[in-house]
């Protein structure tokens, strides 16, 4: 039995499919986690979709923020945009029940036993890996809740607070608890967020820095495997974390990490995003 986690699929069925094959990955034994941001952008979410949905027992899953998006896109609560791949979902025959297992999974895996955490795109500096997974239940459930889950994805979108706030109530606790766990690249040593900026490390804005190289940050050390940042090309050097993504929905590779080994797969991807 081996477990795996890979980096953001956004729709890229075919280099997901080399990277299993290229380790002989069996369902029935094997177990793959995933960073998130399942689909949009890519050639083919549909189908990356539905190939999760049938191995889905063997999978680990935290949402992206593309995940969220199509969610929202499924509840005509937000407008496709001109760059997305998600009208195939939203057609399909079988969007009910691949919709319904993406709204029930995680913000935030931690496997107590290797005692390592999954996330799509990072750990608020500020929070302990106990206070992260309390976080992040909280919009698991909003999730879950079917008179709390329209609620939850109409107030989703926004860049304000900047600051998580523990008197913080409502939609508004949920959103800035979300924006750390999906779309968290850069921001202040005490957690105050900057959700403009998207290219490497050295774009941050004055006063900004990646989440991870803060050095009072509460989870230093412990080992983190997120996504999202594509710009960083699978480069940090933050002891114990692994970034998984490296932009394989624009010309880059996929790649495909060993849980336990370290050893990493990565396969080439040469098709441009839709």
């Amino acid at each position: 039995m081996a477990t795996y986690a890979v980096g953001d699929l956004q729709g890229c069925l075919k280099p997901l499919q080399c990277l299993l094959e290229r380790v002989e990955f069996d369902p029935a034994r094997d177990r793959l986690w995933l960073v998130g941001d399942l689909v949009n952008r890519g050639p083919d979410s549909l189908g990356t979709l539905r190939f999760l949905y049938g191995m889905r027992e063997a999978v680990t899953c935290v949402l992206g923020n593309h995940d969220l998006h199509l969610l929202a896109a499924a509840h005509n609560i937000e407008r496709l945009k001109k760059a997305d791949t998600l009208q195939p979902i939203l057609d399909a025959p079988d969007r009910a029940d691949l919709l319904d297992w993406l709204r029930r999974q995680k913000l935030m895996h931690y496997d107590e036993q290797r005692d390592i955490a999954l996330v799509h795109a990072g750990i608020a500096p500020q929070w302990s890996i106990s206070k992260a997974l309390r976080r992040a239940a909280e919009v698991e459930e909003a999730l879950r809740d079917d008179a709390r889950f329209p609620l939850f994805l109409d107030g989703m979108y926004g860049n304000e607070p900047a600051l998580w706030d523990k008197d913080l109530t409502g939609v508004t606790r949920l959103r800035v608890i979300t924006n750390y766990f999906t779309r968290m690249r850069f921001c202040k040593a005490d957690g105050t967020l900057d959700l403009k900026s998207k290219e490497g490390l050295g774009s941050a804005p004055p006063g900004y820095a990646p989440w991870f190289s803060h050095k009072q940050r509460k989870t230093r050390g412990q080992k983190i495997i997120f996504g999202h940042w594509a710009a960083l090309e699978g480069q940090c050097e933050e002891p114990g974390l692994f970034a998984l993504d490296t932009g394989c929905v624009w010309g880059g590779a996929m790649t495909l990490l060993n849980v336990d080994s370290g050893e990493r797969h990565r396969c080439e991807c040469n098709e441009d995003p839709a």
